[in-house]
Formats: C-alpha cells, sequence, structure tokens
C-alpha cells in the first residue's frame, strides 16, 4: 500500500489497492400508432378489390396497372416495417429482462461507482479519487444541508487514491453519521487546476427495478448501472 498521509486531523489518504478479483410479441405497435392486425386485414382486402377489378375490368377501357403496383409496393412496405416493430419490441422486452437479472446479482457485493457522496456509519466514511499527475488538493467535505464538515489541503499523487474520514470536523468536533459530499480542488506546482474524478465504494443494499434501466442503492445513494467502476463479490 502507498504513503499515507497523517493530516493535522485523523482522515487519511492512501493508494487504491486493487481486490482479486422471456417476452411474448404483439400485433400491434403502440409506438407507430399502427394496429398490426388493421394493416394485414386491408392488405387482405387490397388484394381482392384489385384482383376483382382486374377481373372485371373494361378491355376497351383497362385500369392502370402501375397505379395498383404502387399500391401493392406501399402496402408490403408497411406490412414489412410492422413485422420489424415486433421484432424489436421483443428484443427490447429481451434487453431489459437481462438487466433486471444482471442487476439483482450485485445484491450484497462492493461496487465502486461515479460519485461524491456517501454515508458516514459509526464514525468512519471513505471516498476513492483519482488524479492525473502530482498536484495539491484542498478536500472539503459537506453533510446534507450543504455545511461544511470537514476540510484540509493534502499533496496529492498520480493515480488512484482513497480518502478515509473518521466524522471529525477541521476544529476535532465529531460529526453524526449520515450523508456526506465531497469535492476535491487541486493544482499542480505550476498553478494549473487538475481534474479529480471521484468514486465511492460500498455494499449494494438494493435494486430499484422500476428505473430503466434498474438503479442499485449503495449507502443510501441510488445509483445507474453505467456508474459502476468495479464489482466485488461477497466474501472477498
Amino acid at each position: 500500500m502507498a504513503d499515507s498521509i497523517l493530516p493535522p486531523v485523523t482522515p487519511t489518504i492512501t493508494a487504491a489497492t486493487t481486490p482479486t478479483t422471456s417476452s411474448s410479441s404483439s400485433t400491434s405497435n403502440n409506438s407507430t400508432g399502427i394496429d398490426g392486425a388493421t394493416i394485414a386485414g386491408n392488405f387482405q382486402t387490397f388484394l381482392t378489390l384489385l384482383t376483382t377489378q382486374l377481373k372485371n375490368q373494361n378491355p376497351l377501357d383497362p385500369l392502370d396497372t402501375n397505379q395498383f403496383t404502387q399500391q401493392l409496393v406501399q402496402f408490403a412496405s408497411v406490412e414489412q416495417q410492422i413485422n420489424m416493430n415486433t421484432q424489436l419490441t421483443s428484443l427490447v422486452a429481451l434487453q431489459k429482462a437481462n438487466q433486471v437479472t444482471s442487476s439483482m446479482s450485485f445484491l450484497g457485493a462492493t461496487a465502486t461507482v461515479d460519485g461524491s457522496s456517501t454515508k458516514l456509519v459509526n464514525g468512519k466514511g471513505s471516498w476513492s479519487f483519482s488524479v492525473d499527475k502530482p498536484a495539491t488538493g484542498t478536500i472539503t467535505i459537506k453533510d446534507a444541508a450543504g455545511q461544511t464538515a470537514y476540510s484540509g489541503s493534502f499533496p496529492l499523487n498520480a493515480g488512484n487514491q482513497s480518502f478515509a474520514w473518521d466524522g471529525r470536523g477541521s476544529n476535532g468536533t465529531q460529526w453524526p453519521d449520515g450523508t456526506y459530499t465531497l469535492s476535491i480542488t487541486a493544482k499542480d506546482a505550476s498553478g494549473q487546476s487538475v481534474a479529480v474524478s471521484t468514486t465511492v465504494n460500498g455494499t449494494v443494499d438494493a435494486v430499484d427495478l422500476t428505473q430503466n434501466p434498474p438503479a442499485l442503492s449503495i449507502g443510501g445513494q441510488s445509483y445507474s448501472l453505467d456508474k459502476i467502476k468495479q464489482v466485488v463479490r461477497p466474501g472477498l
């Protein structure tokens, strides 16, 4: 593990370590407002009308076959589009089912997600962050009401690091358990701003299947699946 930094109070920054690691189709397409059964019925009606008119046309004044052919092609195109939309609907439903199955497998696992808010539990809270190059950073922690609980400056190494906080403010006061948000403002040796991306670690304790895609609950915060950076199964 990389060097630990001992600030005036107990929060610490350490280098990060990497742990070992069916749906049925419908006959209608509501998204287009077209009823497949109605189109199919009209298509058959059109064919019946077409053949009847061709059988009974006046030899001296024949019907315009080009027009009938055009209409026939248009009806066939619509029918093909409806069939394609039905197949796409089935694929979307299958994808949703796979997302549900995948998200349920995260329950109880330890996940790392993009974010800056985490829970302080029993006087313990932690964040992870990444810096592109060495810099000096000012770390600020605020409670759910936006009040600053802690602020301090630290030298930051390039790469992934973690920041552990024991809930004590800059003046040594113990803050209560709850949700806290961390922000980091960093500058390099020349005074240029350095981008810092923050992540949080926690156990997935619930999955919200009412959202699309499903959302994971970690430390009382809700995160979509695309925010997940890493997942470690229980027991590791």
